[in-house]
């Protein structure tokens, strides 16, 4: 099923109950014809895939009558409308993510050429700050966590968020429980927001993902972040008290030379100096967190050649160096990487196609594991099995990874339809190439990217201007707990 899955799971449900009612009729390929005649929900065997000669898909068509030539996600708009778990699993061991997820808004339009999940969940609807207080007290009470989590793609974008964090700060003022928005953008961040985050919680260090380390590259990834409102936004928090940020970036990114990563350790060294300089103390730290860049379906990087392990390696080698090379700040900069052979396993998953099926099973059954885990994974054993698998249909590991592809070539996911236009990716693919930035379509005109008139939907931008009511009062000092679950 694509898209969002609260209604949609509702009208599934009912086709199948009737299908029993009726006595299974068909069997099992009959309720799967009912359920691909929706539109919504995909059945890839009812699809056949024809190739080229070079291994390029001719076209991908069904291969019976009541099945749609595309397949369309849904849209949920009023996500207060539709329920959500208000009693969470709570875990008997502590978990990574210790705390109580609270969805504030769903979609995003900041327009990151790389981000998949910003792409496909257009357009932008927020919840009403009196649902997510409702989600929040009926969580803590089912729950016991001690800290709630605001959770979106670009959190601090809501467009209550001030009002949100003050209401919960205040109702929530004196007991252990804290607030934190896991994403946030250097240029929606401010410390007021931060204060009230930490009011009641523990303060701890500040994340921000500039993405690529220089200027240009961001105006090539559309993460329009520059290094002064990093500067600023950074001199301001250890100003106030804090000790420590994190940066993320990526490696590998498109038009990328070695310049543009050697940039990383610059800003770094930036952030370190006004750190000092605004706190009067040494013991600031910045670290730096770099992942190998993957290209995405349904992005404007789609088309995108993905960049090769070795040169990876060698420019986070030449990274490591750069930050090194001046001990007075490099001892207070952590590095943390990871290499490109995994990140080329993970693009070849990300953007082949049922092909690589074979080489899946072929890794399984040679005893691949748990391949995430940098300790089970053999980078040999992809290798070798994709050779294996691929050779023989005219293709392989580089031909779907490092390969450039061409505007007009059948992509394996084009009869998936996340209501972005073709066209426009690719001319946002050429705006990428000549290094222009485009505006985030919540604040400004109509880009035509596709979404709102192809899902009959509209962009919501708030505010509402109403406030998060005060609660029945919790003790001072005690945490907002289910009695049943202290005991």
């Amino acid at each position: 099923m694509l898209g969002d899955g609260e209604e949609a799971v509702l009208e599934i449900t009912e086709i199948v109950r009737t299908w029993k009612a009726e006595g299974r009729p068909g069997g099992r390929d009959e309720v799967l014809t009912r359920l691909a005649e929706t539109g919504g929900v995909y059945i890839p065997r009812f699809y056949d895939v024809e190739y080229l000669p070079d291994g390029r898909i001719q076209r991908v068509v069904p291969n019976r009558d009541r099945v749609p030539y595309r397949v369309f996600k849904r849209t949920t708009m009023d996500l207060d409308a539709w329920p959500y778990p208000k009693q969470p699993l709570v875990p008997l061991a502590e978990s990574v993510h210790e705390r109580m997820s609270v969805e504030i808004f769903r979609g995003c339009t900041r327009g990151c050429r790389f981000c998949q999940a910003g792409m496909i969940t257009r357009p932008v609807r927020e919840r009403s700050i009196e649902g997510i207080g409702a989600m929040v007290q009926k969580g803590l009470e089912a729950t016991g966590f001690e800290e709630v989590g605001l959770l979106s793609l670009s959190s601090a974008d809501h467009s209550e968020i001030a009002e949100i964090t003050k209401g919960l700060a205040d109702r929530y003022e004196g007991t252990n429980t804290g607030l934190s928005l896991p994403s946030t953008r250097v240029d929606a961040f401010n410390i007021d927001l931060a204060n009230e985050l930490s009011r009641n919680g523990r303060r701890s260090g500040l994340t921000f993902a500039p993405e690529g380390g220089s200027e240009r590259m961001r105006r090539v990834i559309n993460k329009m972040v520059s290094e002064e409102d990093l500067i600023r936004t950074v001199s301001a928090a250890f100003s106030n008290g804090w000790r420590q940020v994190k940066l993320y970036f990526m490696c590998g990114l498109p038009t990328e030379e070695d310049e543009d990563v050697l940039q990383i350790a610059e800003m770094a060294k930036n952030v370190i100096r006004a750190g000092r300089q605004a706190s009067g103390r040494n013991d600031v730290r910045c670290t730096i967190s770099i992942g190998g860049f993957v290209p995405k379906p349904h992005t404007p990087f789609q088309w995108a050649a993905q960049c090769d392990p070795d040169t990876v390696d060698d420019r986070l080698r030449k990274l490591r160096e750069a930050v090194n090379s001046d001990r007075s700040l490099g001892r207070n900069i952590g590095m943390r990487y990871h290499d490109g052979k995994p990140s080329l396993i993970e693009g070849l998953l990300s953007r082949g196609d049922r092909r690589i099926g074979k080489v899946i099973e072929a890794v399984w059954r040679d005893g691949g594991r748990f391949d995430g885990w940098s300790e089970h994974f053999s980078y040999d054993r992809w290798t070798a099995k994709a050779a294996e698998a691929l050779e023989p249909l005219g293709v392989d590991l580089a031909w779907f990874t490092t390969r450039e592809r061409e505007e007009l070539e059948v992509l394996p996911w084009d009869h998936l339809d996340s209501g972005l236009d073709k066209e426009w990716l690719w001319a946002d693919w050429q705006d990428a190439l000549d290094e222009r930035e485009q505006d985030d379509c919540r604040w400004t005109p109509c880009f035509d990217c596709g979404v709102c008139p192809a899902m009959g939907t509209d962009i919501e931008v708030g505010p509402t201007g109403r406030k998060l009511l005060p609660i029945s009062p919790v003790g001072v000092g005690s945490p907002v707990k289910n009695p049943a679950l202290s005991q």
